[in-house]
């Protein structure tokens, strides 16, 4: 941490931060962090850490390793947001989600959140160029688990937690557009373990982080998610028997990309310096597509919307 950051003006001009320039991967390690739990994959994505709703989410790319080396070291960032999220993929209800979070980085190894879950980074990068991550990820996916308010909806039977695990890879690159930001590219392939859906989902995501001034910062984040054929025809199919049941027309849905979205963040620190540990506080904004037999599903054609949105905000400490 450089000088007095209660001295700092909180709207430094780019041109004055020559810190920056020994480190280019700028921080943001706990508001982006925070917003890992809401970015891409499918950008209900907030839902699914909570214990009622689920809804796909590509988290944005955090920069763990980006972050350790800003910080010099070994570091955590605990905290909670919130977010205003669909009630189940494709719903056209909205329902209010509370996140607990973790990220970090100690002995090397880099924490970073996931929509209900966590990855590890085991690789140790040091030195210019590009950095890369390589480790386990898990994901716990409660979509249609709990609460579903469409009437009809709730007459279809609830589906089973599924715990999914797999590698996920990435790599990431600092000074892009200028000497301050970072664009990093994340994919993580996960299956189901317990038995719930039984299949493999597909996450991939790319943000662009840049600070805005010595105190904000603004990540621009795009991401999917695609599913196999067992995994859409566990959340999306309407069997005969449903449909009896609820008045929808029967629907086999097969595997393939399932959402596209964009989120936009905004980090603040709350003493005015980005690189330094402390409180922090985000908001952050998105819309997804729902795409093919996850848009055609009577569960999201007829009784929801293809067009998902998310709204949502946060606070965390990093020590």
């Amino acid at each position: 941490m450089s000088g007095n950051p209660r001295n700092a003006p909180h709207c430094k001009p780019l041109s004055s931060l020559k810190e920056y320039r020994q480190h280019p991967m700028i921080k943001l390690a706990f508001p982006a962090a925070l917003a890992a739990i809401f970015v891409a994959g499918s950008l209900p994505a907030a839902a699914a850490a909570q214990d009622e709703h689920d809804t796909p989410a590509a988290p944005l790319p955090a920069s763990a390793e980006g972050t350790e080396a800003m910080m010099g070291g070994d570091y955590l960032a605990v905290g909670f947001g919130g977010a205003l999220i669909p009630t189940y993929d494709g719903s056209d209800d909205y329902t209010f989600s509370v996140l607990p979070l973790i990220q970090g980085s100690v002995g090397g190894i880099g924490i970073s959140p996931r929509p209900g879950g966590a990855a590890l980074d085991l690789i140790a990068d040091s030195g210019p160029g590009p950095k890369f991550a390589f480790g386990p990820s898990a994901r716990i996916r409660l979509n249609r688990n709990g609460d579903v308010k469409d009437p009809v909806v709730a007459l279809l039977p609830e589906r089973d937690m599924a715990l999914e695990l797999g590698p996920t890879v990435g790599i990431s690159f600092s000074r892009v557009l200028h000497a301050y930001d970072s664009l990093a590219l994340d994919v993580d392939a996960r299956w189901d373990v317990l038995g719930a859906h039984g299949g493999m989902v597909v996450s991939s995501y790319l943000a662009y982080t840049t600070p805005l001034s010595e105190g904000i910062a603004a990540v621009l984040a795009v991401g999917g998610e695609y599913g196999d054929d067992t995994f859409m025809d566990y959340y999306h199919s309407v069997s005969p028997a449903d449909a009896d049941t609820s008045g929808l027309p029967a629907f086999d849905a097969g595997g393939g990309i399932r959402n596209l979205g964009v989120q936009l963040l905004l980090a603040i620190d709350l003493n005015g310096n980005l690189r330094d540990k402390g409180w922090g506080l985000f908001a952050i904004g998105g819309y997804s597509r729902m795409l093919g037999d996850a848009a055609s599903s009577p569960l999201t054609s007829i009784q929801g919307s293809a067009d998902q949105w998310i709204a949502g905000a946060g606070i965390g400490y990093t020590f």
